[in-house]
């Protein structure tokens, strides 16, 4: 074990570690956003709004995020769509997360027990209101954990951005072990630090799963 390497290596993977946070986060964010068009167009009364939900979640759920990846940043080109690495990664993994989140969140609306839904219409209350003050409240609850694992999912899945030339952790790696040849080391801290991420987004979950928990 090279410890001297790792001294002098260290300072540029925490670096792209933050790259890393950011790139999850973005995608994260984008994630959500495009889940839940995704869940209300397949609980949609109209047909062609449930037929886009059911494309979209079965394209990106159906094909590797990787062959994604390739196809929006060395494709786009091709009709006239040119987007920088970092924004393509983002924009990439955003979208495939953004399906499985979409069955997370379609899972939580349709978990909410049927018989408060009609209890508040009955008493007066319009859609929305229900939606607002009755389901969305409960089923905010039961995502915690499911959109939880998504995100360890995607940070780890963010590794795969590396592959358009994202300057991450996994790039990093990748570019010190050309020039040092100590795969050990360079991959060991690479895999602490994802580790450490993934713990902490772990412990983030595990505490607003206790403290929002459905008696």
């Amino acid at each position: 074990m090279d410890f001297s390497l790792i001294q002098r290596v260290f300072p540029f993977f925490v670096e792209a570690a933050f790259v890393t946070i950011e790139i999850t986060a973005l995608a994260l964010v984008l994630g959500l956003v495009v889940a839940a068009l995704a869940a209300a167009a397949k609980m949609s009364r109209q047909a062609p709004l449930r037929a886009i939900g059911t494309l979209y979640v079965s394209l990106f759920r159906g094909t590797p995020c990787l062959i994604q990846l390739f196809v929006l940043y060395f494709g786009g080109p091709q009709i006239g769509i040119n987007l920088e690495p970092f924004t393509a990664g983002v924009i990439g993994l955003g979208l495939n997360i953004g399906a499985y989140m979409a069955e997370s969140i379609r899972g939580a609306l349709v978990a909410v027990d049927r018989g408060q839904i009609e209890a508040a219409r009955t008493i007066g209350f319009s859609r929305f209101q229900t939606l607002r003050k009755v389901v969305l409240p409960q089923a905010a609850r039961l995502m915690i954990r499911p959109l939880g694992v998504n995100t360890v999912a995607l940070l780890k899945g963010s590794a795969l951005v590396s592959t358009i030339s994202v300057v991450e952790l996994t790039y990093t790696a990748q570019r010190f072990i050309g020039s040092t040849y100590k795969p050990f080391e360079i991959f060991g801290i690479a895999a602490l630090l994802y580790m450490a991420m993934v713990y902490a987004v772990a412990r983030v979950v595990d505490l607003l799963d206790k403290r929002f928990a459905i008696a």
